[in-house]
């Protein structure tokens, strides 16, 4: 799943290549993406793109008093394309759901596009993304705007496992399964730590990992040109997705803990005292 390093990343790519032009023509393929009907999406035709950024894992391409707010779920993402083809789409046919036209219908704009069958790409066109849009709504601090104070503020007094809560949106917005796993590897921290008994040694260790995974990753995939080729995510991770690999770190095997749909991944020997965790799989630490 895109997370806040690959959501930048795209933003940035909208930033120089969208504001300033103005939308063309809106070309929806699936309807079941937008989740919202009022306005209509055919009110950006004609509109100047001024703005791009985020909210948490939420891309935003603003266009004056209109937002248009993509989640990318679990296999979605933008394709830029500095000519795109001026066909309409046709409804349903292939994994494009959404095309955006700018300046003209063979000019540059981009594809909102989901693989598989597990559906979860989700666009709204509103006005207040903050009020309108219930999952940016209950949004947590921005990951990259914590310090340690914020952090030590948001865990006092929390009983959740250290993995739940780095990726709970609710209570810091933009971390997912990948950089979680990232980040408690950099802090030397288990993934069943509690929340609330981090020392302040430990508290400071987690504050500069957050800040150096995600800021170095958000690098990454800014200079991989997101937009117009998704970068592959893991050439740049020391532990996630790599089970059964040496650590980089210390050398020992990276184990994995497995549940219904997910997994992470961790170094004992960095993390947890040499000791694994036991992979429970009918906990409900990811729910």
């Amino acid at each position: 799943m895109p997370e806040l390093p690959e959501v930048e990343a795209l933003a940035h790519h909208l930033r120089e290549h969208a504001v300033g032009k103005t939308v063309f023509r809106v070309d929806v393929s699936s309807l079941s993406v937008l989740k919202t009907a009022t306005p209509p999406w055919t009110e950006l035709h004609g509109r100047e793109v001024t703005g791009a950024g985020r909210f948490g894992k939420h891309l935003d391409l603003v266009a004056g008093d209109l937002h248009l707010v993509v989640h990318l779920a679990r296999a979605g993402w933008l394709r830029w394309s500095d000519a795109l083809s001026p066909t309409p789409l046709k409804p349903g046919k292939g994994p494009i759901s959404l095309r955006v036209h700018l300046d003209a219908a063979a000019g540059p704009g981009f594809d909102l596009t989901e693989a598989g069958t597990k559906k979860g790409l989700a666009v709204w066109i509103v006005r207040d993304p903050e009020k309108e849009v219930a999952s940016i709504a209950r949004l947590g601090p921005d990951a990259l705007s914590l310090d340690r104070t914020g952090l030590e503020k948001l865990f006092t007094g929390r009983t959740e496992r250290l993995k739940t809560a780095l990726t709970d949106q609710s209570l810091i917005a933009g971390i997912g399964n990948a950089y979680s796993d990232e980040i408690m590897h950099m802090a030397k921290l288990s993934p069943y730590a509690t929340t609330g008994k981090l020392s302040k040694g430990a508290l400071d260790g987690l504050s500069e990992a957050i800040r150096e995974v995600l800021t170095s990753a958000v690098t990454r995939s800014v200079g991989q040109s997101a937009a117009r080729l998704k970068g592959e995510k893991r050439s740049g991770l020391r532990v996630h997705a790599r089970t059964g690999l040496p650590c980089p770190v210390c050398g020992d095997t990276i184990r994995e803990i497995s549940f219904a749909d997910k997994s992470f991944q961790y170094c004992p020997t960095c993390q947890t005292g040499g000791k694994p965790l036991a992979d429970r799989r009918m906990s409900r630490l990811l729910k």
